[in-house]
């Protein structure tokens, strides 16, 4: 059976925390920002976790599974 291999778009996107939870960005920062406010604009900054349904299909994504 062939390696898997990681896709390059979640390698540059994902990122492991210390207790194996998936760390992410938020979208919705990039451009367009003129509309939103202060407040939603400081909020994305942040980063987030990836939800438990979502951690399988990251992990095959990552190749870590």
């Amino acid at each position: 059976m062939p390696k898997m291999k990681t896709i390059s778009g979640a390698k540059k996107r994902f990122q492991l925390t210390g207790t194996g939870k998936i760390k992410r960005k938020h979208a919705f920062k990039s451009h367009i920002l003129t509309k939103k406010t202060k407040k939603a604009k400081r909020n994305l900054t942040y980063s987030g976790l990836v939800a438990k349904n979502d951690e399988n299909n990251v992990k095959m994504m990552l190749a870590i599974k």
